[in-house]
């Protein structure tokens, strides 16, 4: 059985200490599910009142997402991209997705440090691309904090809003409900699969070459 598949189970079994510990990891640079483990517990608060708090689901992301990013903006800023050349591709962060972040941070700044966490190809490591290219700690700080909170609210409050229609799943708004999510699933994924594609060409036109460390292009 895979991790996806047993994801539903540890939230179940192991609640706020699951939704934290993936959360915190992905944030950090550790390729895991988080968006995935956020909806999933926010889902099951909705269906089962008796079990998750809505609130401490969108509290404990919130706070994994914050921790996480900051652990992995100290990694960025201390090894720079150094360590995820080399050995990033272990990780899921192959070059491609390295010079993808490293474009879209050096064209759009701060901005990649709030957008990124709703951004399934940044969530991972917009954080340590941020210490790598040496942004503001305080501004990193401020968005990130904004960036975790808003996401955090957004996806938990989606997913419990479907959860509570689950029970209601045979009325008119429950159908309407459950065709929404997945519209809004689908089109996303299109959407950012659709970006990704053109983002790899555009990077590797205003970075062209081996990935470089900050500072060493002219």
């Amino acid at each position: 059985m895979s991790f996806m598949e047993q994801l539903p189970d540890l939230v179940v079994q192991y609640g706020y200490i699951a939704i934290f510990v993936v959360i915190a990891l992905e944030s950090a640079g550790v390729p895991m599910p988080g968006e995935t483990v956020l909806i999933s517990s926010a889902v099951y608060a909705g269906a089962h009142p008796g079990g998750l708090n809505i609130y401490l689901v969108i509290g404990t992301a919130a706070a994994a997402a914050i921790l996480g990013d900051n652990v992995g903006f100290w990694v960025g800023r201390e090894w720079g991209l150094t360590l995820l050349i080399r050995y990033g591709r272990y990780i899921g962060m192959d070059t491609k997705k390295l010079k993808v972040g490293q474009y879209l941070f050096l064209k759009h700044g701060g901005k990649i440090v709030f957008f990124g966490r709703f951004v399934a190809l940044l969530r991972a490591f917009a954080a340590v691309l941020a210490g790598a290219n040496r942004y503001s700690p305080r501004l990193f700080l401020f968005y990130n904090a904004l960036g975790g909170v808003v996401w955090a609210c957004l996806m938990g409050g989606l997913g419990y809003f479907f959860g509570l229609q689950v029970e209601h799943v045979i009325g008119p708004l429950g159908i309407a409900a459950l065709v929404l999510v997945v519209l809004i699933s689908v089109g996303a994924w299109l959407f950012f699969k659709r970006h990704e594609a053109r983002l790899t060409l555009e990077a590797e036109e205003a970075l062209p070459g081996p990935l470089l460390t900050v500072g060493a292009r002219g």
